[in-house]
């Protein structure tokens, strides 16, 4: 109990004494256990993160002085001719055969929006073939693997590196290494954590969850910059001669994991920072928007947009303010050292407020009905505003975007509807190669195809009549045959 002293010193001082409340009650051994958790929790900085935060909730909720992304910092997958797509995934097939790629897997999210008490990227929609999402990413990034050996004839390694939360690190690690890591090396897959940030109530008070426990929330997906420093991944990436970084989240099944247009797009535009954005459905779709601040780049929430800037269209009718952000960005490894280095105190908070189990003066845990708390995070595209070459690359809604965060029951960006939009893009890749899909459902499996090549022996004047699996060689002969 030697640092006692010292904890109440450093308590008083950010006036949270009050967790030691329930202290005396304790035994000697939950004694040293709790003293332990409070010293592992960098608590003066948490508390000048709430006062950070608490400006943010005052500050107003409309952005003005938004302008579009310009010409020169944007193109579309549909508006290059296929002589500039093919010059743009050679060049990251190059960069793939280099090993100079790597992936980074934003997995922090339970599943609780779900309905489940597990990691996302474990959870399977119902397909034919019964692949989890870790499952299908995985099998994409040895398909980009296959497809580099075969076009530059290297053979680089795409380092998967995968940021969990501490409620889901030990299940991912878990369920990755049962499935032998779906086919990768395992020491081509980099677990890490990202950090946990103490709840406050409305008053600045940091929350106890019990009576020995602070509430803790993991502190978003921008956490990534000082996990990534934390846990020595960029000392990893610079090691392995890692030069560029896809990021996505685990929750879009469609996602082009390592995709070698988008990095090779990047690449050749010289950019340190690229996104990728969808056209935005209409002007009340609740995603936020890719524009320039003040000069910068930066995400704007569906929220803090007003109604007339929304609207607003161009001459042809489009949407001026279009490019929706789907978490899904380019970085180079430089880039990211730079942000850890000069930049991660000055990324902008995120404030929810929530309700969060709390103790009452007995000490008994109790779910509150209201909002008693906030929780404070960091997002990923909040370092937009800090490049120096920022790109956006707009890709087709139908073939690299269904987001699944909600249960089926709200009929909307759910299992059900990420599985539809899977097998319906596997349809278009089956009839562009001169197949007919006629009835049932056709899967093709990412070792198969990576976006609908090496399919026309497969399918060409075939007619599907039945559920069907199109599998890989390789995967054949361990399931004994098509399924």
């Amino acid at each position: 109990m030697a640092n006692l002293e010292e904890i109440k010193r450093k308590l008083t001082q950010i006036d949270q004494n009050h967790l030691l409340q329930f202290f005396h009650g304790f035994s000697d051994e939950e004694k040293g256990n709790f003293l332990q958790h409070l010293q592992s929790l960098d608590l003066e900085e948490s508390t000048r993160l709430f006062k950070r935060a608490k400006d943010c909730l005052n500050e107003t909720a409309e952005v003005l002085a938004m302008k579009p992304i310009p010409p020169s910092q944007f193109e579309s997958e549909d508006g290059c001719d296929a002589a500039t797509l093919e010059r743009y995934r050679m060049q990251g097939l190059e960069a793939v055969g280099a090993g100079e790629v790597g992936v980074l897997l934003m997995a922090g999210g339970q599943g609780t929006r779900l309905g489940v008490t597990y990691p996302k990227g474990m959870y399977s929609v119902g397909l034919p073939s019964g692949k989890t999402l870790f499952q299908i990413q995985a099998e994409r990034i040895r398909r980009v693997q296959q497809l580099a050996r075969k076009h530059t004839g290297k053979s680089g390694k795409v380092t998967w590196y995968i940021m969990t939360s501490g409620p889901t690190d030990e299940m991912t690690d878990s369920f990755l290494k049962s499935h032998n890591f779906f086919g990768l090396n395992s020491e081509d897959v980099v677990q890490f954590k990202q950090g946990l940030l103490p709840c406050f109530d409305l008053d600045g008070k940091i929350i106890l969850e019990a009576p020995n426990l602070v509430a803790l929330a993991p502190d978003g997906n921008g956490g990534i910059y000082r996990a990534l420093d934390k846990n020595g991944i960029l000392t990893d990436m610079k090691r392995r001669g890692v030069k560029y970084i896809h990021a996505h989240s685990v929750d879009n099944i469609l996602t082009k994991v390592a995709d070698p247009v988008f990095i090779g797009y990047c690449i050749e535009k010289g950019s340190d920072c690229g996104a990728k954005v969808v056209k935005k459905a209409g002007p009340t779709e609740p995603v936020g928007v890719v524009c320039q601040i003040n000069g910068r780049f930066q995400v704007v929430e569906y929220s803090e947009i007003s109604e007339e800037s929304a609207n607003l269209r161009d001459p042809d009718g489009n949407l001026v303010y279009s490019a929706g952000n789907i978490c899904n960005h380019f970085f180079t490894t430089a880039f990211l050292k730079r942000i850890s280095d000069e930049f991660d105190g000055e990324l902008k908070l995120h404030v929810a407020k929530k309700k969060i189990p709390c103790v009452d003066s007995d000490g008994t845990t109790v779910k509150p009905d209201a909002p008693n708390g906030i929780k404070i995070e960091k997002f990923v595209f909040d370092v937009f505003q800090f490049s120096d070459r920022f790109v956006t690359w707009e890709v087709p809604r139908n073939s690299e975007f269904s987001a699944m965060k909600n249960a089926d029951s709200a009929g909307k960006d759910c299992p059900s509807t990420a599985r539809q939009d899977l097998l319906a893009l596997h349809r278009t890749y089956i009839e562009k190669a001169g197949g007919v899909v006629a009835s049932g459902e056709v899967e093709i499996s990412p070792l198969l195809s990576y976006e609908g090549e090496n399919l026309e022996e497969r399918v060409k004047g075939n007619v599907f009549t039945e559920t069907t699996v199109l599998l890989a060689e390789e995967e054949m002969s361990i399931n004994g045959g098509e399924r």
